[in-house]
């Protein structure tokens, strides 16, 4: 009888030990090492199913290419932070809080995107996923359903069915029978990646994974699993609200810094065509310390909201909490108003928060930061239409920010009178009804607000 063969891997990084020891030679991460059985059978169907013999070697200049047409998955927030679709054979890594909406969207996408598609579920039942499609959507003709962890028999059913994309919840769920760990452990997960991330590019089928999350907001698993998908894609949210935020935190086919925004509804997920809108609240008299700002995230400009309160400190040590902001670069920010702008809020609790459950972290969101937190201080509203788009530096200059054209012209669009800015910003001469202030200072900005100069 053969020896068992057993291997100690990393829970946090996958680096593999021939013996236990406390601490990872890798990641330098303490009590990770946990031993495994690493046993490898001769067969894999799934790697069987997309064999197409040997390669060699090619030349570089004798590779020909062209721009393969991408895969419009008719859902225009998840094409926008893709990078206008789908790529043939891309591996995508799709993350999230248990009930954020993970299965919700992908199911969604299979139904409406009108070709033959195998949703592989390790974690529900054939029923739950008919209950929740039929709210979705009526038409189930190109969405088949596989209840299967075992990836043999998935590759089996790939290869009978032939579908043109494949989503499988999720990765931590599926078990090769190459390995004899337990499903969920980091071998089974980088040995079931890698024997789908092959058939994948073997095919040119896209690849869509789910992966859990730790409870540090992490993906569950090894690092090393981020590092052999293509894109890997965060879905996060607050259960308190109605809005989902899709994320790109690494995309070999586009860019990182693109944002999809969902709504949850009864019927599934609804796509916000003009989040700024949802974003910023209507009140019936100005409130103090309520400021707007224009934010860019990646090609799409975003006003946010921004909630400040400024009250005399109760306890012996004043309060700094944010709540979708930088809580260190709010410290700096508190700090410059009290050298260059002479406000006295050391003895003060401040308090932040970006409405709609949202994080930012556009530098430009830093003038109506400190806007806000000045008129929550006077307990006065800033001016009605109002919003700013400028980063503050150390020295109390007002800096300019990117695409300052943009933020403008949105801005105009939600019917926004005045809109304050850098004077070194490059501001486009075109005729406008929204007037552009710029300005150079802290003190020229706190001077024009609250002396309710208007403009």
């Amino acid at each position: 009888m053969a020896k068992t063969k057993t291997a100690y891997f990393c829970q946090h990084c996958g680096a593999q030990s021939a013996k236990w020891t406390g601490q990872c030679s890798s990641c330098k991460q303490w009590n990770t090492l946990q031993e495994e059985i690493i046993s490898k059978p001769e067969t894999s169907g799934i790697k069987a199913a997309a064999k197409q013999g040997p390669h060699k070697a090619v030349a570089l200049n004798e590779i020909s290419y062209e721009l393969e047409p991408r895969i419009d998955t008719k859902d225009e927030e998840f094409n926008r932070v893709l990078g206008s679709g789908l790529v043939p054979g891309s591996v995508i890594l799709l993350g999230g809080e248990p009930g954020i909406g993970k299965s919700t969207l992908l199911l969604q996408v299979a139904l409406q995107i009108g070709l033959k598609v195998l949703y592989v579920s390790g974690e529900e039942s054939e029923r739950q996923l008919k209950l929740r499609a039929d709210r979705i959507s009526k038409d189930h003709s190109n969405c088949y359903i596989l209840t299967e962890t075992v990836t043999d028999r998935i590759g089996q059913q790939i290869e009978q069915l032939a579908p043109s994309l494949i989503i499988v919840d999720s990765i931590q769920t599926l078990q090769s029978p190459k390995l004899e760990s337990a499903a969920g452990t980091v071998s089974q997960i980088r040995e079931c990646t890698a024997e789908l991330t092959y058939y994948a590019k073997s095919t040119g089928i896209p690849l869509i994974l789910v992966g859990h999350i730790t409870k540090d907001g992490q993906l569950a698993g090894p690092k090393l699993l981020e590092h052999m998908v293509d894109t890997v894609l965060q879905f996060e949210g607050d259960r308190n609200y109605v809005y989902r935020i899709l994320r790109s935190l690494k995309n070999r086919f586009g860019s990182t810094a693109e944002l999809g925004i969902y709504e949850m509804q009864g019927s599934g997920l609804r796509e916000v065509k003009n989040p700024s809108e949802l974003l910023l609240s209507n009140y019936n008299e100005p409130l103090s310390g309520v400021s707007v700002a224009a934010n860019l995230e990646g090609q799409r400009p975003l006003l946010i909201e921004i909630q400040a309160l400024v009250s005399s400190a109760v306890y012996g040590t004043p309060q700094r909490s944010a709540t979708g902001f930088n809580s260190k670069r709010l410290n700096m920010l508190l700090a410059v108003l009290e050298k260059k702008a002479g406000f006295n809020l050391a003895s003060k609790d401040v308090f932040l928060n970006i409405t709609g459950g949202i994080s930012v972290d556009d530098p430009a969101t830093d003038l109506a930061v400190v806007m806000a937190v000045l008129s929550s201080n006077a307990d006065s509203p800033l001016p009605k239409g109002v919003c700013f788009a400028a980063e503050v530096g150390l020295a109390g200059e007002i800096r300019p920010v990117q695409r300052i054209d943009q933020r403008i012209s949105e801005a105009e669009k939600l019917g926004f009178k005045a809109i304050f800015v850098s004077s070194s910003a490059s501001v486009s001469d075109q005729k406008r009804n929204i007037r552009v202030i710029q300005l150079g200072k802290i003190e020229e900005v706190i001077a024009k607000i609250f002396s309710k100069v208007q403009g």
